[in-house]
């Protein structure tokens, strides 16, 4: 199974909907992955939680398979837990996590 991981860091709406959403999207719609995971980490938590454009691409994503996590301290630092959960991401504490999937060979990771 070959796996896409993408690390969203920055707040950048613009590379959001032009690139990770489009790009995140379709390679799980049309197989260009077998699984696709986008994490949420950083300055992309504050830019999610406040704005309803980048929720609804967020909340479409999930509908379409793609699995949306978010690092729990980050949300806990900018009051955001609630309002991602709302929305259907999986917040939790995720170094380890991503650190398995950086060791991964079958993983491949994508960082904006």
């Amino acid at each position: 199974m070959n796996k896409l991981v993408i690390l969203w860091t920055d707040r950048d709406k613009v590379s959001a909907e032009n690139m990770i959403f489009m790009y995140g999207l379709n390679s799980k719609l049309k197989g260009w992955w077998d699984e696709v995971t986008l994490i949420i980490w950083g300055a992309s938590t504050e830019l999610t939680a406040n704005d309803e454009t980048i929720q609804k691409s967020v909340k479409k994503m999930i509908d379409n398979g793609v699995h949306i996590k978010a690092c729990k301290a980050c949300a806990e630092n900018l009051n955001a837990v609630e309002k991602l959960e709302s929305i259907g991401v999986e917040v939790f504490y995720i170094g380890q996590t991503l650190t398995e999937y950086l060791k991964d060979k079958d993983v491949t990771v994508l960082t904006f």
